[in-house]
């Protein structure tokens, strides 16, 4: 049902019992009729519009779970929302909020999206949620995360680029089950060097079909004639807006920076003259029978991806892509680069082959150097662990050798994890 019949259809009565509820753009304020759904709403979405608070009464939604009003000028997030009992995903993105209550935090809090907002001060009490597992806060203006955020043992992904961290407080690379970190374009990020990279004309490009999009760009197939003879590639162009990972221009770079590996989407090149000023790199073109190896995450899900549920992996292949993906996370720790977004929905693979290739930099940054930087790789040792855990979950006859890494990746305790070269040597190990 369109957005706007969903309105009309629920002014009139007729939606009663309804789960979800997705309203139109341009509301100024929520219909009364909402309300009426208590006993069964569980996802509410406000859609963008001019809506700056919420009613006092909005805890009677008792059962919801899930809250979207992204795009709505909330000066700060409303502290309503803690009277809600189930409410344990909130997404607040580019509302221009400024403050956020501690009473404002739910109780079952579990996602929370305040990307690209004005936000400089976050409440201890967010390290006091439990079952908080995922945290976006990139394009801020964060000086410091409050301490008490070392508390928070369920967490799984944080998203603090470009904000204005001078240091990275060394409890992050503690936290037990952290697994995909980004804090690209914060003053805390080792500086580097803009990597040379070939100019390509646009002129020179015949753009072809659409092959992919997410939220920092789209992909296109392309034919490139720069170099007499011609080549087929793709081409990422980019959106040129804040995601919920940082800024397309650090993806960009780091793409560059990444340098050539099977087993990476390498950079060809940085196009140059696009017509409407957009800024794109050149891709090597993969083979076409190559597909996405999971979907991203899903609101049940909150933090792991979703596989098809009927799919499943010989531990050949299990043990193919997961050695593939290793060694290209092992190449970019090497030349100081940590991924960041390392889960199946980046990973293309070939079904027939179990050949794989990791792709998408967007959550990228710049590793520093000594013992810093070896506790933030540990962190991408556990998404590399978790990664192994999913494919085996998909064998018929999972090899006990592989579920002994996955439980060394993963360990708690980060400091008894393998280091990924460590990784990389038993996933090169066949069984006899």
């Amino acid at each position: 049902m369109d957005r706007s019949d969903t309105l009309a259809a629920l002014r009139r009565g007729e939606l009663g019992g309804a789960r979800a509820l997705r309203l139109p753009d341009g509301l100024s304020e929520i219909p009364r009729e909402v309300f009426a759904l208590a006993d069964t709403l569980e996802v509410l979405d406000l859609g963008r519009g001019s809506l700056s608070d919420l009613p006092a009464e909005f805890g009677r939604l008792h059962r919801l779970r899930v809250l979207f009003c992204s795009g709505n000028p909330f000066p700060r997030l409303p502290p309503v929302l803690g009277d809600c009992p189930t409410l344990s995903q909130l997404g607040f993105r580019g509302c221009g909020i400024r403050e956020i209550p501690e009473e404002a935090l739910p109780r079952d809090l579990r996602w929370l999206t305040l990307t690209d907002n004005r936000i400089e001060h976050l409440p201890a009490a967010l390290g006091e949620r439990p079952l908080l597992q995922k945290l976006m806060l990139a394009g801020n203006r964060i000086a410091t995360l409050p301490d008490r955020l070392a508390g928070a043992e369920n967490l799984e992904l944080i998203r603090l680029a470009c904000n204005r961290l001078e240091t990275l407080p060394s409890w992050l690379a503690d936290l037990p089950r952290l697994a995909w970190i980004a804090y690209a374009g914060n003053p805390a990020e080792p500086a580097t060097a803009p990597t040379a990279a070939q100019r390509v004309p646009w002129a020179e490009l015949e753009i072809g079909d659409l092959l992919g999009e997410g939220a920092s760009g789209r992909v296109h197939r392309a034919v490139w004639r720069g170099r007499g003879d011609a080549q087929a590639v793709a081409l990422k162009l980019f959106k040129g807006a804040m995601t919920s990972d940082g800024l397309p221009e650090r993806e960009m770079e780091a793409c560059l920076a990444a340098g050539p590996h099977p087993a990476l989407t390498g950079a060809l090149g940085r196009l140059d003259g696009h017509p409407e000023g957009a800024q794109g790199l050149l891709l090597r073109l993969l083979p076409p029978q190559s597909r996405v190896l999971a979907g991203p995450p899903s609101l049940a899900s909150c933090s792991r991806d979703v596989y098809d549920p009927d799919q499943r992996f010989s531990p050949d292949h299990a043990r193919q892509i997961t050695r593939a993906v290793a060694e290209a996370v092992a190449h970019l720790h090497g030349r100081g680069l940590l991924h960041g977004d390392v889960y199946g929905h980046n990973i293309l693979w070939d079904a027939e082959t179990g050949a794989a290739v990791l792709s998408d930099f967007g959550a990228a940054s710049a590793l520093p150097g000594g013992d810093a930087g070896a506790a933030l790789a540990r962190i991408e040792v556990r998404a590399v662990g978790l990664l192994i855990g999913e494919l085996l979950d998909r064998c018929e006859a999972p090899p006990a050798r592989l579920r002994a890494l996955e439980r060394a990746c993963t360990h708690p305790d980060p400091h008894r994890r393998p280091s990924l070269a460590e990784a990389v040597a038993e996933l090169r190990h066949r069984p006899a």
